[in-house]
């Protein structure tokens, strides 16, 4: 079966514990080689992943002519240049989230990209392709809570360390970027629209510059969706969806295990439903989905539009709590 070679632009711990182990174990995927800005670092990553090939720079890999799609979990704000660079290098590009530190920015990769028509570039948002949001999407579509009006998410973990690129505002840091952008995500996703307007409220460590408590509200018109995030609250994720006539709620919506089966809780009335889903790899999956559109050449299962839409979202939250009114998108 033809497979996608793969190559790993840094060693970021996402990469070596979830992402690279989970596309091992895909059927789609054969991940050749991992880049570091040190050779060293490189090689001690290729040997605990049993990589053939390590390089000793970014730039190494995009050179190389085994690889033909790159994955990138490098900081935030280095996202859309090695894109870009990837997409100049002739390779496919799957990008961690969020894929930029701005909406103009993940629109100006989105143009960058369409210089490559033959070039597949999606963001990493891997809990979609988990089959508990399947079916949690398939729930709602098929108006099994009735008509849908309203979400809950909540996310949250602690995390004070000053040296930790989670808390350097110069690096995109900060926990809307981090994790609030998974409930902005979401709710898109569930609703199938783009907010109207958005209501938000920020707190900012005072010493990182970084947002730790961040929530909002999303008008869709026909509902809204609530959220917060957090970077100083004890660790936490909760999803659940109300409806005329029915709730779903996702027990573990964003970090959902890959060794042991998944719950949902489906409402509807005073019958509820204990939904258990098979144990999943959600990086397996996207890694996967993502191989299946290079091989087909077909569309990838998220565009980069949708990751632009998802930035201009949490940019307006962060204006709205800025002039503690309303803002309109």
């Amino acid at each position: 079966m033809r497979r996608v070679r793969w190559g790993v632009l840094g060693t970021a711990r996402i990469g070596l514990e979830k992402v690279i182990p989970g596309m091992q174990r895909g059927s789609l995927c054969e991940v050749v080689a991992i880049a570091s800005r040190d050779l060293t670092s490189a090689r001690a990553a290729a040997d605990r992943l049993a990589l053939p090939t390590a390089h000793g720079s970014y730039e190494a890999l995009l050179a190389d002519p085994a690889i033909e799609a790159v994955y990138i979990p490098l900081p935030n704000h280095l996202h859309v240049p090695w894109s870009m660079k990837a997409l100049d290098a002739g390779k496919h590009v799957l990008c961690e989230k969020p894929i930029a530190l701005t909406s103009a920015e993940a629109g100006d990769l989105a143009t960058f990209a369409h210089r490559f028509p033959a070039l597949k570039v999606m963001e990493a948002f891997m809990y979609r392709h988990h089959p508990q949001w399947r079916r949690a999407a398939q729930i709602v579509a098929d108006g099994g809570i009735g008509t849908l009006r309203t979400i809950q998410s909540f996310f949250s973990y602690y995390n004070a360390d000053p040296r930790n690129i989670r808390n350097r505002a110069e690096f995109g840091g900060g926990g809307l970027m981090d994790i609030g952008c998974y409930c902005i995500s979401l709710s898109r996703f569930l609703f199938g629209l783009e907010p109207a307007r958005v209501c938000g409220s920020v707190e900012y460590d005072p010493a990182f510059g970084t947002d730790r408590l961040a929530s909002g509200i999303l008008d869709f018109g026909r509902g809204t969706a609530t959220f917060t995030c957090s970077t100083q609250l004890a660790y936490y994720q909760r999803v659940t969806v109300f409806g005329t006539a029915g709730i779903v709620e996702i027990e573990i919506p964003f970090n959902a295990p890959p060794d042991r089966p998944c719950h949902l809780r489906h409402q509807q009335g005073t019958v509820v439903e204990d939904i258990v889903l098979e144990a999943a790899d959600q990086y397996t999956i996207q890694g996967d989905l993502f191989a299946r559109a290079v091989i087909d050449d077909a569309p990838v299962p998220t565009p980069l539009e949708d990751a632009v839409a998802n930035m201009r979202v949490l940019e307006a939250v962060v204006e709205s709590a800025r002039r503690a009114a309303w803002c309109a998108l």
